[in-house]
C-alpha cells in the first residue's frame, strides 16, 4: 500500500472513528435520564470512561488528522511562544485520559457486580497513579512522532496492568454470575491489548505495525456499544439474558 493510501485510510477511519464514539457519548448522555434510578450510577460511569477516551482521542487521532493538513505528521503548534509536534501532543492527551479510563473501568466493575475495593483493585489505581508519574519525566519525549524506547514501554506497563487487571476482575465475576455483556466487555479488554502490544514494542523498527491500533481501537467501539447496548437501548434491543447480581 503506497503511503498516500495509507494517509486516506487512517484519515478516514479517525473521523469515522470520532464521530461514532462522540456520537455514543452524546446519546448516553442524553438517555440517561430516562434510565431508572438503579442503573443510573453504573450508566454515568460509562458515559464517564467513554467521555474521557473520546476527549483524549480527540486529541490524538484528531491532531494526527491535522498534521496531515498542515502537510506532515511532523506538523508542530506553537503554544505560550513554544513549538509542539501535534501529534505528540495528542498523543500525550490519550495517555492521560486512557490512564483514567481504566481507573473509571475498575469504578465500573465494582459497581456492576456489587463488590468492595480490594487489593487487586487498590493496585489498579496505584498503577495508573505510576503511569502519570512516569509520563512527566522528559525523556518521553512527546515532541516525537514516534514514541521511544525504552521509555515507551516503562510508561505502558502500569498501563497493560490497569488494562489486564480489570478484564480479570471483569471475566471472574461475569462468567459466575453468567453476565454476557460484561464477558465481552472483558474480552474486548484484553483483544485492545493484543493488538497494543506489538505496537508498543516494535513500532520504532517496524512502523507499518503501528496499523494495528485500528483493530486496537475497534475494540474499544465494541466496549463503548457493547455498554450502550446493556444500558441505554431501546427494552426490545437489550440483552435478554442479566446476570443475578448480588444483593
Amino acid at each position: 500500500m503506497s503511503e498516500t493510501m495509507t494517509m486516506w485510510l487512517e484519515i478516514s477511519f479517525n473521523i469515522a472513528y470520532l464521530v461514532v464514539i462522540w456520537g455514543l457519548v452524546i446519546t448516553m448522555a442524553r438517555r440517561l435520564p430516562q434510565l431508572a434510578q438503579a442503573s443510573q450510577p453504573l450508566a454515568r460511569l460509562f458515559i464517564l470512561a467513554f467521555g474521557l477516551l473520546a476527549l483524549g482521542d480527540t486529541g490524538h487521532v484528531g491532531f494526527r488528522v491535522w498534521a496531515y493538513a498542515l502537510g506532515s505528521l511532523e506538523a508542530t503548534v506553537t503554544l505560550f511562544g513554544v513549538p509542539v509536534g501535534l501529534v505528540g501532543l495528542g498523543a500525550l492527551a490519550t495517555a492521560v485520559t486512557v490512564t483514567f479510563f481504566y481507573m473509571v473501568m475498575v469504578a465500573i466493575w465494582r459497581t456492576r457486580f456489587g463488590r468492595q475495593y480490594g487489593w487487586l483493585a487498590y493496585l489498579l489505581f496505584a498503577a495508573g497513579v505510576v503511569r502519570l508519574v512516569i509520563m512527566l519525566f522528559p525523556a518521553n519525549a512527546w515532541n516525537s512522532t514516534v514514541p521511544p524506547q525504552p521509555w515507551s514501554l516503562y510508561r505502558n506497563v502500569p498501563l497493560m496492568v490497569q488494562g489486564l487487571g480489570v478484564a480479570y476482575l471483569i471475566l471472574r465475576d461475569a462468567r459466575a454470575l453468567a453476565d454476557r455483556t460484561f464477558t465481552w466487555i472483558g474480552a474486548m479488554i484484553l483483544t485492545s491489548f493484543a493488538f497494543y502490544l506489538p505496537v508498543i514494542l516494535f513500532v520504532q523498527q517496524v512502523p507499518p505495525i503501528g496499523m494495528l491500533m485500528i483493530p486496537k481501537t475497534l475494540a474499544y467501539v465494541a466496549i463503548a456499544w457493547l455498554g450502550y447496548r446493556e444500558l441505554y437501548a431501546p427494552a426490545g434491543v437489550r440483552p435478554q439474558i442479566s446476570p443475578q447480581l448480588p444483593g
